[in-house]
């Protein structure tokens, strides 16, 4: 059997006997390899209505999986734009504390800078009120004035430098807060962000979970095969363009640890928003696995997209991440044998997957 052909067996398997694959021993950062068994299935799931099933057809059922399939997809669009707010957020706040402590302690400077100048002020009144340049001439001692003379030259640059500072001081408090003005309107603006986000994030997840929630026991089991054959059907033509060999990378150190830590995920609950350690969100998942290798990635999945590097599907190596969808609402992490670790959406859990399930936008790598 050809390389090809083996690497699409065993993915095969992996994709139907899941819970043989999250059994089995393996290399942390490879994909677990399934041993076979007489019953794992190795071709689509049977959808043939059991004979105590509804007549619902099965056009019918098709018609809800893409309904539930965009429901979940706008979710995670808006899952996106929220984790992206509450990033900005944090950040903008944390802008406006330092901002904040400069202006204390810039008023502290300028406090003090004019408490000097007024202190020439009252030695000048101490001396008749005359400025410095008068009392010099009433000088009858040659000596007194000359070095009278210096005194004032250097008084004169003091205070000039003086009130230098003084203006420089003023200006720069002037400016921050100028800043934490326009900081603090785009922390409100994320706040609202924040809120419609999250606004559309409850209202998708519950029309799904509504719409789902309207199928019989029977329909939910052929709704379940519809998506694991759809699912099936992707990975095998994905797999069977014969894009697996040529495939080779090696994970990195950094990308073994992150493969590791997304391993030791599997089976956490799926939530929106969420970074773990119980719970995660696909970008969750992504970005923390990586900052337990060390390395911190943008939060979301189409900042990562936008700002990691990218690299050809055909170069990608344990530990990058695959993302999804037209509009990159969605990141797995690649993991080998053509697998990938993801938190698939609401109702679901950390699991492992086919990398051709699903549609790939393409392939960043966090490390060099």
């Amino acid at each position: 059997m050809g390389s090809g052909m083996r690497s699409l067996t065993i993915t095969a398997i992996a994709l139907a006997c899941a819970a043989t694959i999250l059994s089995a021993p393996g290399v942390a950062y490879a994909a677990p390899t399934p041993t076979p068994t007489p019953t794992a299935p190795t071709s689509a799931p049977d959808l043939t209505p059991a004979p105590s099933s509804t007549p619902t057809s099965t056009k019918d059922l098709e018609a809800v999986r893409e309904k539930l399939d965009a429901l979940y997809h706008d979710a995670a669009v808006a899952t996106d734009a929220y984790n992206l707010a509450e990033e900005r957020t944090e950040e903008q706040s944390s802008q406006i504390v330092g901002l904040a402590r400069e202006i204390v302690e810039g008023k502290a400077r300028l406090d003090d800078l004019k408490e000097r100048s007024g202190a020439a002020a009252r030695a000048q009144y101490r001396g008749g009120g005359l400025p410095d340049e008068a009392q010099l001439m009433l000088s009858d001692d040659p000596e007194d004035f000359l070095d009278g003379a210096g005194r004032i030259r250097q008084g004169a640059q003091a205070s000039k430098g003086l009130l230098a500072e003084m203006s420089r001081t003023q200006q720069d408090l002037e400016q921050y807060a100028r800043d934490a003005a326009a900081q603090w309107s785009k922390l409100e603006a994320n706040r609202e962000t924040k809120a419609k986000a999250k606004k559309k994030v409850k209202e998708q997840i519950a029309a799904a979970e509504k719409l789902e929630s309207e199928l019989k026991k029977e329909e939910k089991q052929r709704l379940a095969k519809l998506e694991q054959r759809a699912a099936y059907k992707a990975q095998t033509t994905w797999l069977g363009s014969g894009i697996l060999d040529e495939i080779s990378g090696k994970a990195s150190a950094e990308g073994k640890k992150a493969v590791a830590y997304a391993t030791a995920q599997i089976g956490k609950p799926y939530e929106w928003g969420a970074e773990g350690p119980k719970t995660f969100d696909c970008s969750g998942l992504t970005s923390q696995a990586w900052a337990a290798a060390g390395q911190g990635i943008p939060r979301t999945s189409q900042e990562q997209w936008k700002q990691l590097d990218r690299v050809a599907v055909e170069a990608m190596r344990p530990g990058d991440l695959i993302i999804y969808n037209a509009d990159a609402s969605h990141v797995a992490m690649y993991i080998g044998d053509g697998a990938i670790i993801h938190a698939p959406r609401p109702g679901r859990t950390v699991t492992i997957a086919g990398a051709g399930s699903m549609p790939i936008l393409g392939v960043v790598r966090p490390d060099k």
